[in-house]
């Protein structure tokens, strides 16, 4: 818990040749921690006996091709009992590393840009944010999930301690939170990009933003409880302390802020503009690194304290730094309204307070010190270029060194960009692009301009190319995705509840199970289930006369004449008795089934019946289902199953593609379109029908058993989302009980899939079915996926 002492320096590590991007402590050894830096490496540092009790570098990691952005620790395993260290960098890889090697132990690719932003996760599980707008969900070298909503770059992610939720904070001024890979609430309030996230409990998260405010949100509600204003510039990074109160914030107004019970109680000036990152330590002590390539360790510790002349050489590099007043940090400043140096005899009134003073033609800031009752001199203030007499031009009510104008689209309108000689040329290129909605492709281009027509006039050096933006470009990433929870329509779908538990086969009733088949399996008979299960009962009588009534009201393009409808009926005939003495299907009355299928959707049904019967059938499913054929029939089901469409229709086609299963040719087909698949039938979340509830979780199962012996680990990620999200929705306990027995073939046999489904909560979400009594069957089947999670 952090004390009411003031924080000093206790050290200054120039370990980096470039910006110190980000900062994590480390598992291992005790009291160390990581940094990672725009010159491409990563380093361990741990504190050493010295009397200087600073740190030295115990480890340097390279492994990317271009800046290192941040990092975090994967917890200790028993394969990895020293935790793992995860970088992200501008090369768009995520580089996994252990604590003793130099090169990347494996590499994560799939981004397409820059990785901004890591957080590591029980079981190993790794979540990642991108200039690409989308965030990753890691495990065992695999990408899991994809989390797209997003319209601009994700710049913080962050896993709450249970229950599987994921925060991500994105350039677009909102927050989501995700839950088995579905956005399940979007928190919105700040007025720019939103830069750092930071978990205060379950209940509870901390964000920060470039609007220069600090907010604390609860996560059941979506409110935002608190605002926290104090920084005068962008804020971007933050780190809470172990009593879950109080917490620390660093930006780009040169400081590093500590917070205690809701207020700012000290501001820590930095002689770098952006201080970009900050992680607290086990023994309390605060790293931060920043933009002139140093990282500084606070304590509050007296015995861990620099000398008095170590404390006096930062106070004096301090003084020394040149701020500029155009930044805003500082408010609008006339030099003769200034006071002279005896502004200084008077306290300050809070802690972090600035003071402009004039002496002579200089201005000079300071900033109050509560612990030493002192104004400290934080640097020179300079306008224009270091306070040479060159003329400012005036923009849009401001004065600036330089407005240029660019011409971006050749005989387009061109466009002013206002400069500063002070300011960053990357961040000045990026507000331009960012203000004028243009692609970040033009970064180079612009911030090399500025540096090329502003050369002897630069206060802070330019820093190379390939700076990040405040935006990522907005890429639209079609992605398969897992949004799901499901509905109905129909009877005769199911199963019969009622036959005897642990004979009977628990999806018909029937004595699927011999004797000795039970002896075997006698402490599990329901997963994993490999074969294919399907909708089997029908009534064909009633299904040909309903079909005749309708046509008799068709419109006169779609209106069947007396043979045909003989043809559909003798095609029903040889798919409900495949092996009878009937002749089989003719390709004829296949193509007029298909021509049929395109009715009218308020009476097509009693044709989706037929087809759903009709695939079964090898001929049918190899006609329907082939390559050529295949996609045409998805899209004509999945056309069905939209959202806004009919019960009826959304349930039959939903069945079909159970059956579908039946065959080889329908079952390539639906794996080959699973992402396309399952993603529409997740749209049919809001249709509240215990029917294609049952439909809808029996696709879920027959996609489970196709993929159980498959080492497709994308596919199983998105069969348990998808099953995860369908349990917080489903009612009827025949959808429950189908969506536990995917979730158990799912598991089975595979320990990263297991990984998988405890990261995302599924032990805490499916307990309450352990208890069920009415079917037997759901709990024994609960209890059974809960023993494999453990």
């Amino acid at each position: 818990m952090a004390s009411a002492n003031s924080y000093k320096l206790r050290c200054s590590i120039p370990g980096h040749e470039m910006d110190v991007r980000g900062l994590a402590s480390a598992a291992f050894p005790e009291g160390a921690f990581v940094s990672v830096s725009r010159d491409r490496t990563g380093r361990v540092w741990v504190p050493n006996s010295s009397p200087d009790k600073g740190f030295t570098e115990m480890h340097c990691m390279s492994g990317h091709s271009n800046f290192v952005s941040c990092v975090c620790i994967i917890a200790p395993s028993e394969t990895y009992p020293r935790g793992l260290i995860a970088t992200g960098g501008n090369d768009n890889n995520i580089c996994v590393f252990t604590m003793d090697q130099p090169q990347p132990l494996f590499t994560l690719k799939g981004h397409k840009n820059t990785v901004c932003t890591l957080s590591s996760g029980k079981f190993g599980t790794l979540l990642s944010g991108s200039w690409d707008t989308t965030a990753k969900v890691w495990l065992n070298e695999k990408c899991m999930m994809t989390l797209e909503g997003h319209t601009a770059a994700v710049w913080a992610v962050v896993i709450l301690p249970e229950q599987g939720l994921m925060l991500s904070g994105s350039a677009d001024k909102t927050i989501r939170l995700w839950k088995a890979g579905r956005c399940e609430k979007t928190f919105t309030g700040h007025e720019d990009c939103v830069r750092g996230l930071a978990v205060i409990s379950n209940a509870e998260f901390f964000s920060c933003s470039n609007d220069a405010s600090i907010r604390r949100w609860l996560v059941d509600t979506g409110e935002c409880a608190q605002v926290y204003y104090s920084h005068t510039n962008y804020i971007y990074s933050m780190a809470v302390f172990p009593n879950s109160e109080d917490f620390i914030s660093t930006g780009e107004d040169r400081s590093l802020r500590i917070w205690r019970q809701g207020d700012c109680t000290q501001t820590i000036r930095l002689p770098a503009q952006s201080v970009w990152c900050c992680c607290i330590l086990p023994n309390g002590d605060i790293a931060v690194g920043a933009s002139d390539g140093i990282i500084r360790v606070f304590t509050e510790a007296e015995d861990r304290m620099a000398s008095v002349e170590d404390l006096q050489a930062f106070e004096d590099e301090l003084s020394k730094a040149t701020i500029d007043p155009k930044l805003g940090d500082l408010g609008d400043i006339k030099m003769e309204d200034l006071p002279g140096r005896e502004h200084l005899d008077e306290p300050g009134n809070r802690d972090g307070q600035t003071r402009l003073i004039k002496d002579g033609q200089k201005v000079e800031a300071y900033q109050w010190s509560v612990s030493d009752g002192r104004w400290m001199k934080i640097g020179d203030v300079v306008g224009g270029s270091n306070q040479q007499s060159s003329k400012s031009v005036m923009y849009e009510g401001k004065e600036y060194d330089y407005v240029f104008t660019i011409d971006v689209n050749e005989g387009g309108p061109s466009m002013k960009l206002p400069y500063n000689v002070s300011e960053d040329p990357w961040l000045t290129a990026h507000n331009f692009l960012q203000k004028n909605d243009l692609s970040p492709m033009f970064l180079d281009q612009v911030a090399n301009f500025i540096i090329e027509n502003t050369k002897g006039h630069v206060v802070g050096p330019a820093q190379p190319a390939g700076g990040d933006p405040l935006t990522g470009e907005v890429v639209k990433v079609y992605l398969y995705f897992l949004n799901v929870v499901l509905s109905l329509y129909m009877a005769g779908s199911g199963p019969n509840p009622s036959g005897p538990v642990g004979v009977a086969d628990p999806f018909t009733g029937g004595g699927a199970y011999s004797s000795a088949a039970l002896r075997q399996t006698a402490t599990n008979i329901y997963f994993p289930k490999t074969d294919g299960v399907t909708f089997e009962q029908a009534n064909g009588t009633q299904i040909i006369a309903k079909l005749k009534e309708l046509n008799g009201g068709a419109p006169q393009e779609h209106k069947l004449s007396e043979d045909n409808l003989e043809s559909l009926e003798m095609l029903l005939v040889a798919a409900c008795e495949p092996v009878s003495s009937k002749p089989p299907p003719t390709l004829q009355q296949i193509n007029l089934l298909w021509k049929a299928a395109h009715w009218p959707e308020d009476i097509v049904f009693p044709v989706l019946d037929i087809m759903r019967l009709a695939v079964r059938h090898p001929l049918v499913n190899e006609s329907l289902c082939g390559e050529a054929e295949g996609v045409q029939l998805c899209n004509h089901l999945l056309s069905l199953m939209r959202p806004e469409g009919r019960p009826a229709n959304q349930m039959l086609a939903l069945r079909t593609l159970c059956n579908c299963f039946s065959g080889r040719h329908g079952r390539a087909l639906l794996m080959a379109q699973r992402e396309t698949v399952l993603s529409r039938a997740a749209d049919l979340a809001t249709v509240c029908n215990k029917n294609i509830h049952i439909a809808l979780a029996t696709l879920v199962l027959n996609y489970a058993g196709c993929l159980h012996s498959q080492p497709d680990l994308e596919a199983k990620a998105q069969c348990l989302s998808v099953a995860s999200r369908a349990l917080e929705t489903v009612q009827d306990k025949e959808a429950v009980f189908r969506l536990l027995v995917s979730l158990g073939t799912t598991v089975a046999s595979d320990q990263t899939a297991r990984d998988l489904a405890r990261s995302l909560g599924v032990n805490s979400q499916i307990s309450k079915y352990s208890s069920v009594s009415d079917p037997s069957k759901v709990a024994e089947c609960c209890q059974l996926v809960l023993k494999e999670l453990q």
